[in-house]
């Protein structure tokens, strides 16, 4: 039997109903800020060992939650656990991010490569997944993720972090069958991917386009967003039977705010450089909106961070359908006291703003 949910606010906002303040939830709200975090990944050995470690992983994914009055915890995992299932040996080298010592490099390797079958290929995750379940209790929803076909076949070309993309980008324009038909697989990866999410117990489900906005707008609606409509269309419900929302979040998707609101998400994620306001009137009402505090504001003082998330606060405006977060993830050097601040001035402002509009 399913634990019923002490907190569902979450849910309610991505579902666009009433809350009694704005959710928030945090973009690598698991991670290197905290002093607790950095013990346990130490414990670990490396990046990797600790995320395919099911206890670890869940105890990183509730310290937050013990800190912080968060309105949902995110399964602590990577996007990239699915070109490393694929044999591409991921591995991260301090200061440089994460590299495969086998990248994609021609049209031959990609027809070589399979389809992930999570249940068989990256069983650890979806341990992790039953097990946060089950500690949570109910406590606050569980996000899972993937990230979308067009960021993972980056990593997977480039054989690691890029900023101009060179050797996908001559893919998509010079053999753009064979991009194609690794986005493909990717998607096909996805999707058996977040459906097991989602049968061992995720509750929401976010996609991760984190290049997407690399793109030009023809080539974004081609090999990004055509494939994560495809890979929400092919979701499966809960076991309980209720739709498990889905979160698109592009960085620098702004531009195609309409057409992503298109897709059948749930919610649109919006990066820091998004009016909300703006964001809020071209969707139209059609789906939630997710964001967007710049992430280096939580370098400043605290009663700046505080006066910044008014701001967003005003700027999404009266309504339901607003779940707070940054424009992307914590950086590993704030400080834990501005991200308490944070969660507190976005549930005490939006509850004050929503006292006022009843009375």
């Amino acid at each position: 039997m399913t634990t019923p949910l002490q907190n569902d606010r979450l849910l309610r906002a991505l579902a666009r109903q009433p809350v009694d303040m704005t959710p928030v939830w945090l973009m690598r709200q698991a991670g290197r800020y905290l002093p607790e975090y950095r013990r346990v990944r130490a414990a670990a050995g490396d990046f990797m060992s600790l995320c395919r470690d099911p206890q670890r992983a869940c105890e990183v994914t509730l310290q937050p939650l013990r800190r912080f009055a968060l309105d949902a915890a995110i399964l602590f995992s990577d996007i990239l656990t699915i070109p490393d299932a694929l044999g591409l040996g991921l591995y991260f080298e301090e200061g440089e991010g994460p590299k495969f010592r086998h990248p994609l490099r021609d049209a031959a390797a990609i027809e070589r490569l399979g389809v992930v079958d999570t249940a068989r290929d990256l069983p650890y995750v979806l341990d992790a997944v039953r097990l946060i379940r089950r500690e949570l209790n109910g406590q606050v929803p569980l996000i899972g993720f993937s990230g979308s076909p067009w960021t993972l076949a980056t990593y997977m070309i480039e054989g690691g972090s890029s900023r101009d993309f060179v050797r996908a980008k001559a893919l998509l324009y010079g053999q753009p069958e064979v991009l194609h038909l690794l986005l493909d697989k990717l998607a096909a990866s996805v999707i058996d991917y977040l459906n097991a999410q989602i049968a061992a117990g995720a509750q929401v489900v976010q996609i991760f386009d984190t290049w997407g906005g690399a793109l030009s707008a023809s080539a974004y609606r081609r090999f990004s967003l055509d494939y994560m409509t495809r890979i929400v269309a092919a979701l499966r419900p809960a076991a309980d039977g209720c739709r498990v929302p889905v979160i698109l979040f592009t960085k620098g998707g702004t531009p195609w705010l309409e057409e992503m609101a298109a897709s059948g998400c749930d919610a649109l994620g919006l990066d820091w450089c998004a009016d909300p306001g703006d964001a809020r009137a071209r969707v139209g009402g059609r789906v939630a909106l997710q964001g967007n505090l710049d992430p280096a504001i939580l370098r400043a003082p605290e009663a700046v961070v505080r006066q910044q998330v008014g701001a967003v606060l005003d700027a999404f405006g009266p309504g339901p359908g607003h779940v707070f977060n940054l424009g992307h993830g914590i950086s590993p050097d704030i400080e834990p006291a501005r991200v308490a601040a944070l969660v507190d001035a976005v549930h005490t402002m939006s509850a004050n703003k929503r006292q006022h509009i009843d009375k």
